[in-house]
This record gives C-alpha cells, sequence and structure tokens, in this order.
C-alpha cells in the first residue's frame, strides 16, 4: 500500500491563500538534437512553454481525485466508488485509481498541483456550450477569439512569432483562434500538408514563391502567411522524422510525443494545445473499467512526456495544464455511470509547480440539485498561466476581469 502522506502547514497556508480560510476536510484530518529551428535566446522568459491538455467528454474528478475518507463519496456511489483497498493513497483524504502510477510519480515528487472545484457561473450540461466557455475563457459570451489566441495577441500584437501557437489536431480549437496570429494546427505529421485539390497545386506554389513588392498589404500578408505555412508543414515533418526517443509514452500515445518532437527541433513555439479527443470521457455508462483505462492512457502518457522534458533539458521550461469542460454528477446513475455535472479538478504539472491541493474541496453533502458547487473559477487558472508563467501583466484585458492568480508557482532561485 501507498505510504501516506499529510498535508503540510505550507500546503494549508497555500489554500488559505487561494481565497479559502476552511475546508470540508479540517475535520476529516487533513488536506488541509539538430535543431530546425535556433533556440529563442531570453531563457528567463520566451523560453517557457506552456502545454494545455483538454481531456474531452467531462472527466468524472471524483473517481480521479478519490475523496476516500469522506463517507459520503460511499453513500453517493455504493457502485462505483473505489475503496481505499482498490486505490493509490496519496494522503490521508486522497488517493487516485490504481491505474494512475504516472500521476501518483508525479504527484509524490511535488510537481503537481491539483486544483479542486473548478467551475464557473451558471453552468452548461452541453459539451459544445461548456468546452466553448473552456476555451474562450468567456462564458455566456460569444466570444469569437479564444483564451490562448488572444494571450498570444497580447504577448505578440505584431505577429511577429509566425507559430506561437500549435494545435494538435485534426481541427483547429476554438481555443487558439487569434486575431493576429495563425495557428499551426496538424495532426499526422508525416501527412501535414495544406488540402487542396490536385489542380490547385501549381497555383498555390505559384504564389508561395512570388515576392512581395506590389504595394498590396492584404495580398503580401496572404503571401506571407502562404509561404510560412508551407515552410512550416516541412519543419513538422522534418522534425518528426528525425525524434527519436527511449521515453515510453503508453499503450495509446495521443499527441504529446509529436509536441517533445516539435521542442527537441527547438520550435519557437510558446502555446500547444493538445486533446484527449472523442468524448472519450463521456462515462454514463458501465464507467468503471473504461475510466481506469482512460487515466491509465492519459496519466502514462502526461507522465511520459515530462520524462522526456527532462531528458532533453528543458523540465523547467514546461508547464502542463490539464482540464476537462466539466465534472460529473456526485450520485451514480443506474446505468453503472455518471451524468453531466459541474466542478472537477484541473491539473498543473512541471518542475515549476509547488506540489499539493488548491482551491476549496466542494462539499459532497452541500449540493446543487446533486451536482458540486465549483469553488474555483477556471479563469483563476488562466488568470496564474498568464501572470505567473507566461510572465504577461495584462490578464484581466485578456479575461476581460480580475481573477486572482493560485499561488502555485516555486519561488525563484
Amino acid at each position: 500500500m501507498a505510504k501516506q502522506t499529510k498535508l503540510t502547514r505550507a500546503d494549508k497556508d497555500r489554500l488559505k491563500a487561494s481565497g479559502y480560510d476552511s475546508l470540508v476536510l479540517e475535520g476529516a484530518g487533513g488536506i488541509s538534437t539538430s535543431p530546425v529551428w535556433s533556440k529563442v535566446a531570453d531563457a528567463d522568459s520566451t523560453d517557457r512553454i506552456l502545454v494545455i491538455v483538454e481531456l474531452s467528454g467531462g472527466n468524472d474528478g471524483l473517481n480521479t481525485v478519490i475523496p476516500y475518507a469522506d463517507d459520503a463519496y460511499y453513500n453517493a456511489r455504493p457502485n462505483l466508488g473505489i475503496r481505499q483497498k482498490n486505490l493509490i493513497e496519496i494522503d490521508d483524504h486522497f488517493g487516485f485509481q490504481k491505474t494512475m502510477t504516472g500521476f501518483e510519480r508525479l504527484y509524490k515528487d511535488g510537481k503537481m498541483g491539483i486544483v479542486h472545484g473548478v467551475g464557473y457561473d451558471q453552468p452548461s450540461f452541453s459539451h459544445f456550450s461548456s468546452m466553448a466557455y473552456w476555451q474562450t475563457g468567456a462564458p455566456n459570451s460569444g466570444e469569437a477569439h479564444g483564451w490562448l489566441g488572444r494571450m498570444a495577441d497580447a504577448i505578440d500584437p505584431l505577429g511577429h512569432n509566425p507559430n506561437f501557437l500549435i494545435n494538435v489536431d485534426d481541427h483547429q480549437s476554438l481555443a487558439v483562434n487569434a486575431e493576429h496570429h495563425v495557428p499551426l494546427v496538424f495532426d499526422d505529421p508525416n501527412k501535414f500538408t495544406r488540402q487542396m485539390f490536385e489542380a490547385e497545386a501549381d497555383v498555390m506554389a505559384a504564389v508561395d514563391r512570388r515576392g512581395n513588392g506590389n504595394d498590396n498589404g492584404a495580398l503580401d500578408f496572404l503571401k506571407e502567411i502562404a509561404a510560412s505555412a508551407s515552410t512550416s508543414e516541412q519543419l513538422v515533418r522534418d522534425a518528426w522524422s528525425s525524434y527519436s526517443t527511449p521515453v515510453d509514452y503508453g499503450l495509446a500515445p495521443w499527441g504529446l510525443e509529436k509536441v517533445a518532437a516539435l521542442i527537441a527541433a527547438d520550435f519557437p513555439t510558446r502555446v500547444y494545445y493538445v486533446p484527449y479527443r472523442n468524448n472519450a470521457f463521456d462515462t454514463h455508462v458501465y464507467q468503471k473499467d473504461p475510466h481506469a483505462r482512460l487515466w491509465s492512457y492519459s496519466s502514462d502518457h502526461i507522465a511520459a512526456f515530462m520524462q522526456d522534458m527532462e531528458r532533453l533539458g528543458r523540465g523547467d521550461d514546461i508547464v502542463l495544464m490539464a482540464f476537462s469542460e466539466f465534472g460529473r454528477r456526485v450520485p451514480e446513475n443506474t446505468s453503472l455511470g455518471t451524468d453531466h455535472g459541474t466542478a472537477g479538478p484541473a491539473f498543473m504539472i512541471g518542475n515549476p509547480i509547488a506540489g499539493g491541493h488548491y482551491g476549496g474541496v466542494p462539499s459532497l453533502s452541500d449540493l446543487d440539485d446533486g451536482n458540486l458547487k465549483y469553488t474555483t473559477d477556471f479563469r483563476r487558472i488562466y488568470s496564474t498561466l498568464i501572470s505567473g508563467w507566461m510572465g504577461h501583466d495584462g490578464a484581466s484585458t485578456i479575461l476581460n476581469d480580475d481573477f486572482a492568480p493560485i499561488p502555485i508557482f516555486r519561488p525563484a532561485a
């Protein structure tokens, strides 16, 4: 059995500093290679990379960070509740699924912050709507640009870095939609090329070859985009074909290995957005075994990526944040699954992270029609990443409001 560890006073002080002076758990004992691009020069700021992992489908947070010391958990989940003997204890109140050994290592090495009760006011139970709210950082607003796109525009308003944003997917996420940046979006690096009809290929190649100087700003801009895209496609393919690693990315690699290849090739990208796709975490029916497998794949894959970053000497330059668009209801349903809910945990991972628990832990007995009451607005995480990691002091402008950052980063050495 894993050794139990209690939260330190410093952990509890950080929680109080986050704005939560009392926690549900206080009475329960505690949470209280050869470069493709040359490396960017300023290691103090511009070497920093942010990796966002989207766990699509609405992950069941209660069966991920399991409150095994709270009887209310088992009362609500007589069948789905994971018993203490069948989980990995990470302290005297919480545990992970047995399949989450990668996350266990990251947490016990002090490289993972678990942010509890993450959600927002007037939550939507629609995958599409709630994901859009997370991706824009602007619930119920109709915002057209993503929060990462707006951040890119704020940090680099003239678009000097043509590959500030990379989205590993078969389509572009709203999160990286920007006004002054064109995200690089690809799925299979070996097949990464602009999609066009065969008859268009010669014309597009001619456009790429033509120089500027027509006194036509719009046309020049389009030519620059076309040329940049063409160059980037080849660079991505080169980076992927030349990359090798001894690190095992798990049984079902789903994208972070591609990010590692680009980082190894010294891409100047500051932000990578990688989803675990296809609504995989939407576990309405017979949840137990599929959910455990999903977390085996996710935990192993994320831990492998962080290990690979250490191998490449970039461990101090990377922060990864993993989220899902909503959690699940507290009670299990009659199909031995869980239905769409509200709040859930988010994970912030990396050497710069001061590991532990953050945010208020939602009550499992004081519910809103069977749902958790959120305690941490998700935009506090965004504010933390914008100001505390990316080093930009305009988080309130990007997020259209003030959201207090979470004190989750280690003090500078």
